[in-house]
């Protein structure tokens, strides 16, 4: 306190010099009509400005929530498309049977956790089992294949990245539904290979590489990348092709987990068969 009254005695002609300054520009501005529109017109472009840039910083700090109800929307068309619905056999025997019943389930979650720079990576999820989450279901985005669920607590799941040279993915050539296996060889996280195609197959870079349907984890079509190297693998009867993923694993925020309703009786019947 003792400073501030210093200062003010100190400066105290300044202090009465900006304090009549602007009472005199009150002044003019208040009875002269040329100098109030001016000052109207100035005083609403900097507060103009002003919410322009809180506006700006609005909007980016809401994308994270806009981000969240996109995922949502998708998971919820995603449910509504054919190819989550299988045909069933038996519906023109009941007039409230629909022509096709469910077959997957796309539930969004949102990654807090992953790594690419390992030869085992994983992936964390901010969804569980209250979620409906279990062991063995597929994970994905809209450009492809991220990974399988491996275990699961209440609120959180880890996942086996397709960055993960213990994870084999059922995979095929769009083009001519010849398959093989895909798995990440620990190098390039943009990159893995894929197994097992004969040397008579013909492959050219670009090729679209999905998954085949034949395992019980993922859907038939998922994308997992496109073509970028052929190699002829010496002292081998197959290919050795390089893929270049569809997922970059670095930019990854959120993804669908996806529960097959059928899977459970396609595994029995499997079993059955094996017997």
């Amino acid at each position: 306190m003792k400073n501030l009254l210093h200062s003010i005695v100190r400066f105290h002609f300044t202090i009465l010099f900006i304090v009549i300054e602007f009472f005199c520009l009150l002044l003019l501005v208040n009875y002269n009509n040329y100098q109030k529109s001016q000052f109207l017109n100035s005083s609403n472009a900097i507060s103009g400005g002003i919410y322009q840039k809180v506006s700006s910083i609005t909007d980016y700090l809401s994308l994270v929530k806009m981000n969240e109800e996109l995922n949502r929307e998708n998971a919820r068309l995603r449910n509504l498309l054919k190819s989550s619905y299988s045909l069933s056999a038996d519906s023109s025997f009941s007039f409230t049977d629909t022509i096709y019943k469910q077959k997957y389930i796309y539930r969004t979650a949102k990654i807090i956790n992953n790594s690419v720079n390992k030869q085992l990576n994983y992936i964390t999820i901010d969804k569980g089992k209250i979620h409906g989450i279990e062991s063995e279901m597929a994970v994905v985005t809209d450009h492809g294949v991220v990974g399988v669920v491996k275990s699961v607590s209440n609120n959180f799941s880890s996942v086996i990245s397709l960055l993960n040279n213990r994870l084999r993915v059922s995979a095929k050539l769009k083009r001519n539904n010849y398959y093989g296996s895909l798995i990440w060889d620990g190098i390039d996280y943009r990159r893995a290979q894929l197994k097992d195609i004969p040397f008579h197959v013909n492959i050219a870079k670009g090729d679209s590489i999905v998954t085949s349907g034949f395992s019980a984890i993922f859907p038939e079509g998922i994308p997992l990348g496109v073509v970028d190297e052929v190699l002829s693998a010496s002292g081998s009867n197959f290919q050795d092709v390089k893929v270049l993923l569809s997922n970059d694993f670095k930019s990854i925020s959120y993804v669908k987990v996806v529960s097959d309703l059928m899977k459970e009786e396609r595994l029995n019947i499997e079993e059955e068969a094996l017997e």
